[in-house]
């Protein structure tokens, strides 16, 4: 066990003694992170014929879109696995990309199981295993301790990089001038609603006339700062609507010390909302709190150095790259306000001029330096303004549809990502559904 020598200082270091680990497992395709891009990586691979393990570090997988308690699919894409998992998690209502949390999860497991992946829930991958350049598994800890899973090819899909970071691969974290990050945000949901009568403000643009005035600046005046928007999603349950609404600026979802003031901070916000939509939003005269997160949403940490940078250029002009991997990819430059409540004043949303959909080159899956690796999800390689726009749900998880496919080729033929023939992976592609 570790040695603390009560004669030194107190910020000198712990020694811990060299350990043997085990090795508890091998696979083709390691996934790291079940959020909608792993997810999609895991049932792909394994649908291509790989052995696949998928580590979660919560109770289910899904990630914001189930324990996260997101309202809805924001954002979107045609084709591929986006689309299955529509049909998959969508009810007898006709309920499709608003999300009922537990029956996704339940839809997602059914999915994992029968394309043959395994899962491993309540573990978390805390460190690469290096082979020189090339990444040959990790080291992961949970209840059972810890343990190594060896792998021919890892994807981080992680959301925060945290693999790759410590494989070596260079990133860059927020806007270039300083960066600032976008802000955190704790999910909940209130029941007791009045949906008849009820407005559902969807963007920071837009507003309605309520008996107090204009609801977005009642919104600003009367909710504790940082939180001061108001965006109401309706559920598929009667009475039941989703909040986005709590707010945390200047954090770092890389640091644990910061991930705990958002969520202590955002807490506090609930019961002042619950009061003020109570008090100034029709239909929510009688609303309550009746559910919160499992933990903060982190919007946007580190963006590795890939083999191309999608840039917000790229995404205006509809770009249709020839090495696409995601395509028919349609959101906004969704970048919350990095210091306050609202819309960035470089966000753009109703005025979004792009209509048509981009796709993202195989190229941005494809961490620099380090070899045997794929990335996944909101981390990959892109600009600060241009990630806004595709790390939404839809675009993450036909992300690791491309992803998950590609690792399956390259563990099948013994090639690397980096050398991998994207022409062999846009056949797989186009038979899963996904067209340029």
């Amino acid at each position: 066990m570790p040695h603390y020598n009560r004669t030194m200082p107190a910020t000198e270091m712990i020694t811990e003694p060299a350990r043997n680990t085990p090795i508890a497992g091998r696979c083709d395709v390691l996934v790291l992170g079940g959020g909608p891009a792993g997810f999609a990586a895991a049932v792909c691979a394994a649908r291509e014929g790989a052995k696949t393990l998928l580590l979660e570090r919560y109770g289910a997988p899904g990630g914001m879109a189930t324990t996260g308690l997101m309202s809805h699919w924001t954002g979107g894409t045609r084709g591929g696995i986006y689309e299955e998992i529509l049909d998959r998690s969508g009810d007898a209502e006709g309920h499709r990309q608003t999300i009922h949390p537990a029956r996704l999860a339940t839809a997602l497991l059914g999915m994992l199981e029968e394309s043959g992946a395994r899962l491993r829930l309540h573990t978390w991958a805390v460190e690469p295993v290096m082979e020189g350049n090339r990444i040959a598994g990790v080291i992961a800890e949970s209840k059972s301790g810890r343990e190594a899973f060896l792998a021919g090819i890892t994807v981080d899909a992680t959301g925060d990089g945290d693999i790759a970071a410590k494989a070596g691969v260079p990133y860059r974290k927020g806007r270039d001038a300083d960066g600032k990050m976008q802000p955190m945000t704790l999910m909940f949901k209130v029941g007791g609603v009045d949906t008849a009568r009820a407005v559902f403000p969807g963007g920071f643009e837009d507003d309605f006339q309520v008996p107090g005035g204009s609801l977005q600046e009642l919104g600003r005046k009367y909710l504790p700062h940082p939180a001061g928007h108001v965006l109401l999603y309706r559920s598929s349950l009667p009475g039941v609507v989703t909040c986005n609404m709590t707010n945390s600026v200047s954090v770092d979802g890389t640091s644990a010390a910061d991930l705990t003031r958002a969520e202590i901070e955002c807490r506090k916000q609930l019961d002042p909302i619950v009061a003020f939509l109570r008090a100034h939003v029709p239909g929510f005269e009688n609303c309550y709190l009746l559910d919160a997160a499992d933990y903060v949403g982190v919007r946007e940490t580190r963006r590795f150095e890939g083999e191309y940078t999608l840039t917000e250029q790229d995404i205006l002009e509809a770009r249709v790259f020839d090495d696409w991997a995601v395509t028919k990819a349609h959101f906004n430059f969704d970048i919350h306000n990095l210091t306050g409540a609202g819309l960035d004043e470089t966000g753009m949303q109703k005025h979004f001029p792009q209509r048509t959909g981009y796709t993202i080159p195989y190229r941005c899956f494809v961490p620099k330096k380090v070899e045997h690796l794929l990335l996944a999800g909101r981390n990959i390689s892109g600009t600060h303004a241009a990630h806004s726009n595709y790390r939404v749900m839809p675009i993450c998880a036909n992300m690791g549809q491309a992803v998950g496919c590609a690792a399956a080729l390259c563990a099948r033929k013994g090639v690397t990502p980096r050398n991998l023939d994207v022409a062999e992976l846009q056949k797989v592609l186009r038979r899963g559904g996904v067209m340029p």
